[in-house]
């Protein structure tokens, strides 16, 4: 049976070079992904960062779909907190016009960086919609459902141009409670381990989203899980490409959490809020090693976890050995008979 397999990429800014040389790797590598016969190519929303350049993966999508032909294209995810639904809609309209109906709008939950940019993101907003009330509305536009109600004060509006083939959407989340969020709205799901890597709740939140997924539109639940990894020549390679990554855990004194990447970031948000918190340094839950390692490695996490997909993300300091790492990974899937069918693949995404 095969696996499909999806990539997300964040776009990271490597020592020395400059965000256009970021964007360029990005276009290389879903050339390259496409080339290999992978399923997706996400990219991700990040803001006042040094290290990522993709803040707008509305933009990037757009610049992706000119430069790759078969491959599905979306985001991994954009942060709808920050965005009125109907221009999301918008965007992802006129994303599908021109990549031809291979478009997928991943929603994310996370601020997608530190409190200063939240801030600047949100300025002037006042709605108080819930994220998943503006799921359903971005749901409502991309499938031009207008509001029918007379007294509704967007009854009739269209998200023009009026997409004959929707984004495909996608609930993203590392919690129990994203996974009730997607079942509740029946849409896929993909759970992020490599932000959250306790795989117990992992399998709770799968759980929940199986057992009060909303069926009534036929559609049925469609999971993924997200990890990161790296495939290498060697064990002992794998191990040198991880480097110093080291995830910090910030919690924040009012319930919230947040994930960053270095203790810099956690120094810079510490200058940007006013509320306490304490930091956890997290082992990196990164699955690493040959590619008969890492092809075990995804057969024991799609039984385990009984998952339609898996998206990988990987993260060293050299480009070229991400690109090897893909190639490696193309050929551990090929060896064990795991790869999915390009072509049957984005048939099938159809129907979920």
């Amino acid at each position: 049976m095969g696996i499909r397999i999806g990539i997300l990429d964040q776009t990271p800014i490597y020592e020395g070079e400059k965000p256009a040389d970021a964007f360029r790797h990005t276009i290389e590598l879903a050339q390259r992904a496409e080339a290999l016969g992978f399923h997706r190519f996400w990219v991700s929303e990040h803001h006042d960062s040094e290290h990522v350049a993709g803040s707008s993966p509305e933009v990037l999508i757009a610049h992706l779909i000119a430069h790759t032909k078969r491959i599905r294209l979306g985001s991994g995810g954009v942060m709808l907190q920050h965005y009125s639904p109907y221009k999301v809609a918008e965007n992802f309209n006129i994303l599908t016009a021109l990549g031809e109906g291979r478009i997928d709008l991943g929603i994310g939950r996370a601020p997608g960086g530190l409190p200063r940019s939240t801030q600047a993101l949100q300025q002037g907003i006042q709605d108080a919609a819930s994220l998943k009330e503006k799921i359903a509305q971005v749901r409502k536009f991309i499938h031009n459902e207008p509001e029918q109600d007379p007294s509704h004060p967007l009854a009739g509006l269209k998200a023009s141009p009026v997409s004959e083939i929707p984004a495909e959407l996608y609930v993203l989340g590392a919690s129990p409670d994203s996974a009730g969020m997607a079942a509740e709205l029946g849409l896929p799901y993909v759970f992020s381990l490599f932000i959250n890597s306790n795989q117990e709740v992992a399998q709770e939140a799968f759980r929940i989203y199986r057992e009060q997924f909303d069926r009534s539109t036929g559609r049925e639940p469609y999971t993924a899980l997200a990890l990161s990894l790296i495939v290498a020549e060697s064990e002992q390679e794998a191990e040198e490409l991880i480097g110093e990554h080291r995830p910090i855990k910030i919690f924040l004194e009012s319930g919230k959490t947040l994930t960053v990447l270095s203790e810099e970031q956690v120094a810079e948000f510490a200058k940007q809020t006013n509320e306490s918190y304490r930091t956890e340094v997290l082992e990196p839950s990164v699955t690493r090693g040959t590619k008969e390692f890492v092809g075990k490695a995804l057969r024991d996490f799609q039984q385990k976890f009984a998952v339609d997909e898996l998206i990988v993300t990987t993260a060293t300091r050299d480009f070229s050995k991400r690109i090897r790492s893909f190639e490696l990974l193309r050929e551990a899937l090929e060896e064990q008979g795991l790869l999915e069918d390009v072509e049957t693949a984005n048939v099938a995404e159809s129907v979920i």
